[in-house]
């Protein structure tokens, strides 16, 4: 006897209710698989075990729906299962924000970044005298600013360019700090020189090309102080928050972002701006976002209207460097704001915040 439409839809919804409760004990199973990967260390896409698994069903598909068909459908049930384990994964790092929904405030000695703390971080690019950082430092005081960054250990391209001054340059940025009241943000190269360097900065900066050396960030995740970590040369923003998470994996969890420009074939500027990366970053983590405008652009010309964009898009600091006669800097002169440039800057800035705001 012919079946009725409505005993076959029947017996298809049956069907769909099978499918989907087995569907779901598999995305279980996966989620599983997914944790024991993550503790062996293993890739959670294994690109022969899926063609294994294609091969075994298609020997054994004898439906009426063509093989290509039942391949196209298991691959994208394949792809949903390691989103499943890689959503999983987002959510175990200790920065993401499934991890932890509120925003992280860094407190620098009263000086808060975050949401709703509009901060400026300003400074020479390289140390090279006291007098050069007093008279940039008294410019930030004029402008309220607090933090004041500034290159003691300078890792350059080339060896044969300026260095920096080293633990001499630290003590030069720290005197400056305590005789002006500002708090101290300088690069660290070499894990060994983090200890050194308590005695002297407030923040431990981790330049681009040092974002993925391992044991510099796991010996700033061991020490108690806040860190600013840049995003590499040419990071994706994965790579960026799993650097951060080294740090905090050792139980430092002031961190600091900085978006800092990536390299791409565009020669106009000297690195790209990825403006973009500033809300992904506050969506995916729960750290503040600082934006540097002078590496992003190599260019004194873009500096304000690419702080103005950074504002926009939230981010919770501009970094930017100011020299009192970039014409003789030992490094990076040409997009360095000397003082009357600075205050200009500035004064625009803080307009445009406040329109913004």
């Amino acid at each position: 006897m012919t079946k009725s439409l409505e005993q076959l839809r029947g017996q298809i919804d049956e069907i769909n209710l099978e499918i989907l409760e087995l569907l779901n004990k598999r995305g279980e199973i996966a989620q599983e698989i997914g944790k024991v990967k993550g503790t062996q260390g293993v890739n959670r896409f294994d690109p022969v075990r899926e063609r294994k698994s294609l091969d075994q069903i298609l020997a054994n598909h004898n439906g009426p729906f063509e093989a290509s068909t039942i391949q196209h459908i298991f691959k994208e049930i394949f792809k949903a299962s390691l989103e499943l384990q890689e959503d999983d994964h987002r959510k175990a790092l200790l920065v993401s924000r499934k991890k932890k929904s509120e925003d992280t405030i860094v407190d620098i000695n009263g000086t808060k970044v975050g949401p709703g703390n509009l901060e400026f971080v300003m400074g020479p690019c390289a140390v090279e005298s006291y007098e050069q950082v007093k008279e940039v430092g008294l410019a930030l005081k004029e402008q309220g600013i607090t933090l004041m960054r500034g290159g003691a250990f300078k890792p350059r391209t080339s060896p044969y360019d300026f260095q920096g001054l080293g633990v001499e340059g630290l003590k030069i940025l720290r005197q400056v700090g305590d005789e002006l009241g500002l708090s101290i943000i300088s690069e660290i190269v070499s894990p060994q020189d983090i200890e050194t360097a308590l005695d002297y900065v407030d923040v431990i900066q981790i330049g681009a090309r040092n974002m993925q050396n391992f044991e510099l960030l796991k010996a700033a995740g061991s020490v108690d102080k806040p860190i600013l970590l840049k995003r590499g040369l040419a990071a994706t923003i994965e790579e960026f928050i799993n650097a951060a998470e080294y740090i905090m994996s050792r139980g430092n969890g002031n961190i600091i972002l900085c978006e800092r420009g990536i390299r791409t074939y565009e020669r106009a500027t000297r690195n790209t701006l990825d403006i973009s990366a500033v809300p992904i970053l506050k969506k995916e983590t729960h750290l503040p976002v600082v934006v540097d405008v002078t590496h992003s652009t190599g260019r004194k010309d873009l500096l304000l209207p690419c702080a103005k964009a950074a504002i926009a898009i939230g981010a919770d600091a501009v970094m930017a460097e100011v020299h009192p006669d970039p014409a003789v800097a030992l490094s990076d002169s040409a997009q360095q704001m000397n003082i009357p440039e600075f205050h200009k800057f500035m004064e625009e800035l803080k307009g445009a915040a406040v329109k913004l705001s």
